[in-house]
């Protein structure tokens, strides 16, 4: 199993202030990049950089590109992941998707992964015109135009249903062949499964059982060895997970420096992704974490507060049954295991969990919340000198088991797991 960081570039407003200080947000830059220069020195294998607009205090990662082209210069070995790109062209016209892509592979020496997606946020997709029912089509649209744009020359061009463009020769093209490996946001199943039959690995959640992890990695692998039908040239079969990440010296100081960041990290992607309030933000008049900080202590997991109750201490009480909807699902099983808010022997034996399910890659939320900086460069120091050594001398094993599973496969196989 490989190692990631995530991050949304969450910077929520002082709780006594209607601003920002004016140095928020270059500071939350610069820590950031000083916190991938340090991962990639630990052995960390991936960042993954999402592309959000509006979403004020939950992300102010609008330009990945521009992040992970500063990130290329400040390493060596770690994979530059869009986590993910925005594929409906009303956000981003495909063609600049396509240089984008390409300028950044060669920058970077042949490190990105592209990961693509959607969005579901009603600010989001309000702002840019993208209506619910048809981004889903014009995700896939996009994104079957794009690498062709990466590997023909010229272009042919294109008379789609969302998107139109006559035959040019988009360059620069990238450096890895035919194009970078390629990911798509899958937050479930049935998106986890769409990802095996096109060839993509899946961008998706680190809160199943480790059986359903397991029987979800054995029908992915049987998808890409009998249904797969590659949108790209060649395929990336892969599983990736996200869970927060708060690793110290013993469970209660991981609990006292990491907690409340999962928790707004919860409440602010409730916020957005809710229709009810996400809907009816108030662009540059509302104060996220100061209804954060107000709320009870039962209420401070926003709309997941069911999901989360039990989550690595918190004392609400966790709920009777589990969600009958996917991810509320998911959530409510993080809530019961706690995450990786924990000592190294904590974070070290829930890994365990995925490892023996046979998941590829496990991506980790460090920076959320009001979480300082030096906490954050503390936690993964310790992850990289406690937790993940052990995980790289037995990588060779799971890849026999990749080998297995991939073996009869006749479409080219680009991947970096």
């Amino acid at each position: 199993m490989k190692f990631g960081l995530f991050y949304e570039h969450q910077i929520p407003r002082p709780r006594d202030k209607d601003q920002w200080d004016p140095d928020a947000e270059h500071k939350m830059m610069k820590n950031a990049l000083d916190q991938i220069e340090l991962a990639d020195q630990l052995g960390f294998d991936y960042i993954f950089e999402v592309e959000h607009h509006f979403l004020e205090e939950y992300s102010h990662s609008s330009a990945p590109e521009v992040f992970l082209a500063a990130a290329s210069q400040r390493t060596k070995n770690i994979r530059l992941g869009h986590g993910i790109t925005l594929m409906p062209p009303r956000y981003n016209h495909p063609a600049r998707v396509a240089e984008r892509i390409a300028t950044l592979d060669l920058v970077s020496d042949g490190r990105v992964e592209f990961g693509t997606g959607e969005s579901a946020s009603e600010m989001e997709m309000g702002g840019f015109g993208v209506r619910r029912e048809d981004k889903k089509q014009m995700w896939e649209e996009a994104t079957r135009e794009v690498i062709k744009m990466m590997t023909q020359t010229p272009y042919k061009g294109t008379e789609g249903q969302y998107f139109g463009m006559p035959s040019r020769n988009v360059i620069p093209k990238p450096l890895q062949k035919p194009h970078p490996p390629l990911w798509v946001a899958s937050s479930r199943r049935e998106t986890t499964m769409v990802a095996a039959r096109l060839g993509m690995g899946s961008l998706g959640f680190a809160f199943e059982t480790p059986d359903e992890a397991k029987e979800r990695a054995d029908e992915y692998f049987r998808l890409v060895r009998e249904e797969c039908y590659p949108i790209g040239e060649a395929i990336n079969p892969a599983l990736a997970a996200v869970t927060i990440l708060s690793c110290f010296e013993d469970d209660e100081e991981a609990i006292a420096k990491g907690m409340e960041g999962a928790q707004f990290f919860a409440y602010s992607l409730a916020y957005y992704y809710n229709p009810f309030t996400g809907g009816n933000h108030k662009p540059g008049q509302e104060n996220i974490y100061k209804g954060f900080i107000e709320a009870p202590e039962d209420k401070r997991w926003g709309a997941f507060g069911d999901a989360f109750r039990g989550f690595g201490g918190f004392s609400g009480g966790a709920a009777k049954e589990e969600p009958e909807d996917e991810v509320t699902r998911a959530l409510w099983r993080a809530a019961q295991r706690g995450g990786c808010i924990g000592s190294p022997d904590f974070v070290t034996d829930t890994l365990r969990k995925y490892e023996d399910s046979h998941l590829d890659l496990m991506i980790f939320v460090a920076q959320c919340g009001a979480r300082s900086h030096e906490d954050v460069m503390d936690s993964l120091y310790r992850t990289g000198t406690k937790v993940i050594p052990e995980f790289k001398e037995r990588h060779e094993k799971h890849q026999k088991w990749r080998e297995e599973q991939l073996a009869g496969v006749e479409h080219e196989i680009n991947s970096t797991i």
